[in-house]
């Protein structure tokens, strides 16, 4: 039974290989089942512009505080589109035209829930409410969050849209191998606590965007996820609740064609699912 699941997992990291070396893209794969017995590694280590897969350990710190007693999920946060960045301390404010979604920017002058926010990060992937959270909550003790759950590779400056410090090379980086720790925890009850776990797990499930990790599976297969996207990268980090529950982690950057690049992601999805469940 060894050799044949080493055998199965040699075919895999080569039919990821081809797909790969096809597409032109640099990638990184981490793949693990839940039960600990099986897992692929692609460049696990080499760090990638997070993009929106910050978000996640923007979530298990406004979670893990919550638990600690430190606010309160359902209290109101004033929506206010003012920003600082890490560089100076200047202001900054974000466009509607270049966010995901409009929802939160229709509540400046008001409030939202912190609960609320975060279902906006995560499932239409708002960059203004991940502003407002990563201000409140302190991106020294997201990475703090993140570092004691054994993630290192996750690396939370600041959030998004601060020019200043992008053009110093200030930016929010993870590797696949961080992402995959992260999403491992909110899968096994260990991000916070289990009852959290779910409730991150069940916003992760209710994600918008399914052309990446989602498009490789067959129909009706439950996939908790968060993707990410600047300009030449297309990201996907997800807990796949297959026969055989996963974590998969492909992050692709290089590819100028956002479609190319989801394409890749649901072939690799498919070819793990193939190989391991179906």
């Amino acid at each position: 039974m060894i050799l044949a699941a080493a055998l199965v997992l040699a075919t895999l990291q080569q039919q990821i290989a081809s797909l790969v070396a096809k597409s032109g893209a640099d990638v990184a794969v981490v793949f693990r089942t839940l039960d600990g017995r099986d897992e692929l590694l692609v460049n696990p280590d080499e760090a990638f512009h997070a993009a929106s897969t910050m978000k996640v350990p923007v979530m298990i710190e406004l979670f893990r505080q919550a638990h600690a007693g430190t606010l309160d999920l359902d209290a109101r946060v004033p929506i206010v589109n003012q920003f600082h960045s890490i560089v100076d301390g200047s202001t900054f404010t974000l466009d509607v035209g270049d966010d995901s979604d409009a929802a939160v920017y229709a509540h400046v002058g008001g409030t939202m829930t912190y609960r609320e926010l975060c279902e906006a990060m995560i499932t239409v992937s708002s960059n203004f409410a991940a502003n407002i959270l990563i201000e409140q909550l302190g991106a020294n003790r997201i990475q703090a969050t993140a570092d004691a759950l054994g993630a290192r590779g996750m690396r939370v400056l600041r959030g998004v849209e601060d020019d200043k410090a992008f053009a110093k090379g200030l930016n929010n980086t993870t590797t696949a191998r961080a992402l995959a720790t992260l999403m491992t925890a909110i899968a096994t009850g260990r991000a916070v606590d289990a009852d959290a776990s779910r409730e991150m797990a069940a916003i992760l499930s209710r994600q918008h965007f399914n052309d990446r990790i989602p498009a490789g599976l067959p129909p009706g297969i439950r996939v908790a996820h968060k993707t990410g996207d600047i300009t030449n990268i297309q990201h996907d980090a997800a807990i796949v609740y297959a026969d055989r529950p996963y974590v998969l982690v492909v992050l692709i950057r290089g590819l100028k064609d956002a479609g190319a690049g989801s394409a890749l992601a649901a072939s690799i999805s498919r070819a793990v699912y193939e190989s391991i469940v179906g």
